[in-house]
């Protein structure tokens, strides 16, 4: 039978730079922490045993398929997951004491507050950026596609949201954004190709100006300043990949083969 409680649970490869600062935002909050690491060649682990977390070593074969294999390894139902390059802001961390003794939901969602260039990010599709985090692990799994994965949550699920914001900090350069955008794009065109999706040749350029004029304009992505319209470019510039890629897949004009 589970024990009550909640186990935070992180992947990780290679995340010297951050790892230590996810970890100690989680004072309080974690009855455990388990960190699931894909052989990570740096201090991940020598930071990760200073706070007692249990560190297991697991073959990457997927953002979803390694999420999934940590939630077998929870001693309790709750499961709070963060990736390495997040940490709870101090709001968050209140909220969650204070919900941690009378945990009624099956489900909690806060907002992710994202970094880039040392400003906080806080219109286009990178705020309010609502996360489901904190979820018993029998009501669900990881889904939908690589990358963007999300926990799903059965039919009839009962969802309460906290206050506070789960604090990111995805990239330190517009180079180490570009370089994001084009590995990330290449894995969501291949888990699209998988699922037998296409794209008309018109479909990349669509999907360029719709996502631009969406989190640039609708959603107010201007008023983040020159950051603001990096991150709106760049976003737009990943869907434009994304689609291109998936073109090419179904051209032959790569392998269709890789990760």
């Amino acid at each position: 039978m589970d024990k009550p409680g909640i186990s935070a649970i992180i992947i990780t490869f290679n995340e010297v730079s951050s790892i230590e600062r996810c970890l100690s935002s989680l004072g309080g909050i974690a009855d455990e922490i388990i960190v699931v690491d894909s052989y990570s060649e740096d201090f991940t682990k020598e930071i990760c045993r200073k706070y007692n977390a249990r560190f297991i070593t697991h073959e990457f074969t997927g953002f979803m398929d390694q999420k999934n294999y940590s939630l077998t390894l929870a001693s309790f139902d709750y499961i709070l997951s963060l990736d390495a390059d997040e940490a709870l802001s101090p709001e968050l961390h209140d909220s969650l004491a204070e919900v941690k003794n009378n945990l009624v939901a099956d489900g909690y969602l806060f907002n992710r507050l994202g970094s880039f260039n040392g400003q906080w990010i806080r219109h286009s599709a990178w705020y309010p950026d609502r996360q489901l985090r904190l979820f018993k692990k029998d009501m669900g799994e990881w889904g939908t596609i690589n990358v963007h994965e999300k926990f799903i949550m059965a039919a009839g699920c009962k969802i309460a949201r906290l206050k506070g914001d789960l604090l990111h900090w995805p990239c330190n350069s517009v180079d180490d954004l570009s370089a994001k955008i084009r590995s990330y794009s290449e894995i969501a065109a291949r888990e699209l190709f998988k699922k037998g999706k296409r794209a008309m040749v018109f479909t990349p350029s669509i999907h360029y100006i719709w996502r631009l004029f969406l989190t640039y304009f609708l959603h107010f992505g201007f008023l983040d300043g020159r950051n603001g319209w990096i991150v709106c470019s760049q976003g737009a510039k990943s869907s434009y990949l994304k689609y291109s890629g998936l073109r090419k897949l179904h051209n032959g004009e790569i392998n269709n083969k890789g990760n």
